[in-house]
This record gives structure tokens, sequence and C-alpha cells, in this order.
């Protein structure tokens, strides 16, 4: 609970944020990691706040490419025996002990989350956020996925075995796109920002 008040307390004033998901174990070299600071660029340079894991690969990308433009940069840090170890490129660093107030953070205070390939952490976030929009708990802000070659086989096995069993509903596999330009990426993010705020979207105002 102690760390769930001090991330609220702490977070409380940084504006729309987009949570960004992904492996901790892809090199910095990856074309995903490369995606990904690019994605955190275009973020900061809209205006939007970076949420990610505060580790390596793909979250330490995200965190990066937020920091070096001058945006807000969050890392939400968990301390394990292995695998994590904090990025550089914060500008608030949040630790956690435990998972579950560490989850909650995410989706206490992000109105959108881009999901990049990644293993059994990147999945559980990706299922958290569609549940807890699927059931109402969290606004229904996009989720994104980036990657169509890695997510493809997961979308098909949804759709033949998941949908076809009527387990989750055709509404429910409209709560999630996949998006591997981005430029549209954040194009969507901000088109869902300004129709949530009331506002006009700006083309002059989508970063290039």
């Amino acid at each position: 609970m102690s760390e769930m008040v001090l991330a609220a307390e702490t977070l409380a004033h940084v504006g729309p944020a987009v949570s960004v998901f992904g492996s901790a174990r892809l090199p910095t070299d990856s074309p995903y990691c490369l995606l990904s600071r690019e994605l955190g660029a275009r973020l900061a340079k809209a205006g939007l706040a970076v949420i990610a894991g505060g580790g390596p690969g793909v979250m330490a990308a995200a965190n990066r490419g937020a920091f070096e433009s001058g945006g807000t940069s969050i890392g939400l840090n968990i301390k394990l025996p292995s695998e994590q170890k904090d990025n550089p490129y914060q500008t608030i660093d949040l630790q956690f002990e435990y998972f579950y107030s560490r989850k909650a953070t995410f989706f206490m205070h992000s109105m959108a989350y881009i999901a990049l390939p990644g293993g059994f952490g990147t999945l559980d976030e990706l299922f958290e956020a569609l549940t807890l929009i699927q059931t109402g708990k969290v606004p229904a802000g996009p989720v994104i996925l980036v990657g169509r070659s890695f997510w493809s086989g997961l979308i098909n096995w949804l759709n033949t075995e998941v949908l076809k069993l009527d387990m989750v509903t055709p509404s429910h596999m409209d709560l999630f796109t996949i998006e591997d330009d981005p430029a549209r990426v954040v194009d969507m993010i901000l088109a869902y920002k300004y129709a949530h705020l009331g506002e006009s979207l700006r083309p002059s105002a989508l970063p290039r």
C-alpha cells in the first residue's frame, strides 16, 4: 500500500501518460528497441509522459527516447534477483518490491498502452490492460501492439480458438489494434487524447 500511495503522490501532476511494455532481454540495437526509442521520443515531443518498467531492453529504449527529447520519462523499477537493472534514462524513478503495486501504478496513470514484443511479463501487462478495459475498471484507452510479425500468431490463436468458443466477443477483439508505424501510433493516441478532452485535433501538433 505504501508503494501505491508514494507512486500516486509522485505522479499526480505528470499529465497524460502512455505506458510502454516490452522485453528486458533485447539488445539496444534490436529493431524493436529502436522502434521503442523512436516511440518514446515522439510521445515526449507530443507532450505525453512515457511510463516504462525502468529496466533494460525495450523499457530502457522507451525511457531513453523520452529522456533525450526532454520529456517526462518515468521508470517503474522492480526489485528482482536477475534481469532487472534500472536504466539511467528516467526523470522520475519509482522503486517497487511488489508486482501488484507496480502494475496498479501503470494502470492508474496511463491513458494508452503500447505493447512491443516481450515475454511473460509483457504478456501479463498486456492482458491485464485488456481485462481492466473489458471489465470497465479503467477507461477504455488505446491499446496498440507494435510488431505485426511478432503478434500475428497470438491474434490468429485468439480468433480461431478463444473467439470461436465464445470466450471473448468480437467487441473484445476491437479493444486493441496492431500498428508498426511510430508516427501512426502517436497519431492514434493524440486523436484519442483530443477527443477525450473534447478538443479538435490539430494536424500541425502531430510529430513527424
